[in-house]
């Protein structure tokens, strides 16, 4: 809540997520609008009497008004809407001693909506209007209900693979049958008027095709060149790969996906032995993709969960507000689970592995890494988790160069030439390779080829048209020889 004594600083804040001002002219009406955006969303301040220039006009002098205003998150709101009334003293534009009225609307665990059944939500600066589905997926976030024990539309009991099943009651200990474990269990399949009901839960942990009935319950893995995403004709991305299945596997093999596309960085430790990091703590990028799989809003059918890997940023996101009262200041401490069967069933198979505290945990171990902290975004129905490195290739042993074969770089006094018929990635890897020799000229190709993150015949290839043209030299054999890297392609000052 913002010091409502400080009336300069109701003038001048400006209007956004948590609050807005208005005039003593709005009716009551409209400001039902405003409180219900606030109770739906992360709750606000809204200032009464001032105008939108921060001239102060007040409150006083109509009463009858006044009396219909305060009467506004009981009788214009649908439940009503509990809030803390102040009146703030202050001197008028004119020089008059009087009010303003603040309202403090706290966030709510209900869907709010005004007497004509409508319902808003706090967008920036603007009370965004509901249609039935956001309206819907609200009440979902806030635990109203959840939309994994919705009944499926279509789906049977054949639906589900019944083997897959029985392999969780064992690992479970359960000791009845699947069919058993599902009609007792979590109402994954209930039984109304005779008709078997199978729920969401039960088609995305164990169906047989769950994509069958959520197309876009997947997961898509974007790794790009560079910092930002680009299209068209500068489109730069490298790989583009999309997971779906059940959501043990799917989450499985996005995470062992995202393995290979982490970088790491190898520096020659104190000890004059290699030592290799990962950019982020794999915790971390690893709990961002459990965490949307398991707090997803699977009523938001027509958009995937995305993972975007650049070169020293990584970004999840994830389709969904945020569920319950979790806000973004508060996301280390509390801890509401959209859909709870899901997540309970991860935590059993270990990829949940601190349930409620994996937020902060992150919190911590990017810090004890030496990066930012992560950073919480929330777009519309969207929200977006950034990991930034604090590593960069200068950090490295083996420099990353952007190099390309008709480009010169200057290393010291000297300017290599790059031969115009090797392959776009070559000058980059020979900068490598270079930088490698000139400070371990024992190294062994089996030793490189991790570094360089090259196959062995890739490699060879490399090192042979390198001495073809005179960056390099081979002295004595290949076991108990070494390399030099030749006079002209060294950095200055070595």
């Amino acid at each position: 809540m913002i010091d409502i004594n400080d009336i300069q600083i109701l003038q001048q804040k400006p209007e956004g997520q948590q609050f807005d001002r208005k005039s003593f002219r709005i009716d009551a009406k409209a400001l039902a609008v405003i409180v219900v955006a606030f109770a739906n969303a992360d709750g606000g301040d809204v200032v009464i009497g001032i105008e939108d220039d921060g001239r102060i006009t007040g409150i006083n002098g109509n009463e009858d008004h006044l009396n219909e205003l305060l009467r506004v998150p009981f009788d214009f709101c649908v439940p009503s809407v509990p809030v803390e009334v102040h009146f703030v003293d202050c001197t008028d534009v004119n020089g008059h001693p009087n009010r303003v009225l603040v309202m403090h609307v706290e966030p709510s665990m209900r869907v709010h909506a005004n007497q004509a059944d409508d319902a808003f939500y706090r967008v920036g600066d603007k009370s965004k209007k509901l249609n039935f589905e956001m309206r819907m997926q609200l009440f979902y976030a806030k635990g109203g209900r959840y939309y994994e024990d919705e009944p499926v539309y279509g789906a049977t009991i054949d639906d589900i693979d019944l083997d897959y099943v029985t392999q969780h009651c064992k690992k479970i200990g359960y000791a009845k049958d699947a069919e058993t474990y599902l009609r007792t269990n979590k109402g994954f399949v209930t039984t109304v008027n005779g008709v078997d009901k199978v729920s969401g839960a039960a088609i995305l942990l164990f169906g047989k095709d769950p994509q069958k009935f959520f197309q876009r319950a997947r997961i898509r893995i974007v790794r790009y060149l560079g910092e930002e995403e680009r299209f068209g004709r500068e489109m730069n991305v490298i790989k583009d790969v999309s997971f779906e299945g059940r959501i043990l596997e799917m989450t499985q093999k996005a995470i062992a996906f995202v393995d290979t596309q982490i970088r790491e960085y190898t520096f020659l430790g104190e000890d004059a032995r290699f030592v290799t990091i990962p950019q982020y703590p794999p915790f971390c990028w690893t709990e961002l993709i459990v965490n949307a799989v398991a707090h997803r809003d699977y009523s938001i059918l027509g958009t995937d969960i995305m993972v975007k890997i650049f070169d020293h940023h990584y970004i999840v996101e994830s389709p969904g507000i945020l569920p319950g009262l979790v806000r973004i200041d508060n996301i280390r401490q509390m801890h509401f689970s959209r859909n709870p069967k899901i997540a309970e069933f991860m935590q059993q198979y270990k990829l949940v592995k601190e349930f409620g505290e994996g937020v902060d945990r992150m919190f911590r171990e990017m810090a004890e890494a030496g990066n930012p902290a992560p950073e919480y975004k929330q777009v519309e129905f969207m929200v977006k988790v950034r990991l930034n490195s604090a590593l960069r290739d200068e950090d490295e042993t083996t420099e990353k160069s952007t190099l390309k074969p008709d480009i010169d770089q200057k290393k010291g006094q000297k300017t290599i030439k790059w031969p115009e018929k090797w392959p776009e990635k070559w000058p980059e890897k020979a900068c490598q390779i270079i930088d490698v020799i000139g400070k371990n000229h024992t190294i062994t190709i089996a030793e490189l080829e991790p570094l360089l993150g090259l196959g062995h015949t890739t490699l060879k290839k490399i090192l042979r048209e390198m001495q073809n043209e005179n960056f390099i030299r081979r002295v004595g054999p290949d076991k108990g020889g070494h390399w030099e890297v030749i006079e002209q392609n060294k950095k200055g000052g070595e």
